[in-house]
């Protein structure tokens, strides 16, 4: 099983029900996974300020707000900000202490696009 890396990636419901029947087949996909729904949603949730974030969480274990502020030059308030809609939406995560958890090393971005029907 990689627990190392999360695979985000952009699916409907068909890709959902195909998962769940390979599953129930005893084929299970053990790769962690955060899907959208569109590219829409991916890109509203995953703003350049918000990417920067995960970038500079992966592979870094919790780390606290200041810390993270620092880290990638920005002001603690919209770190504070951003990090909250990742927690959320659950791409990250908040330790008992409150310190945020990306528990990640490698983070592979993956979809397709094709040709209107």
């Amino acid at each position: 099983m990689n627990t190392t890396t999360l695979t985000i990636g952009i699916g409907n419901i068909e890709d959902v029900k195909q998962r769940m029947k390979a599953a129930f087949r005893g084929k299970k996909d053990t790769t962690p996974r955060y899907t959208f729904s569109s590219a829409e949603a991916m890109a509203r949730a995953l703003t350049p300020s918000r990417w920067s974030l995960i970038t500079a969480m992966t592979g870094a274990g919790p780390i606290g707000v200041r810390e993270l502020a620092r880290r990638v030059g920005r002001d603690v308030k919209g770190v504070h900000n951003d990090a909250q809609a990742l927690v959320l939406c659950g791409l990250m995560d908040k330790t008992g202490d409150g310190k945020l958890l990306f528990p990640y090393k490698r983070v592979k971005v993956q979809f397709d696009v094709r040709a209107a029907a």
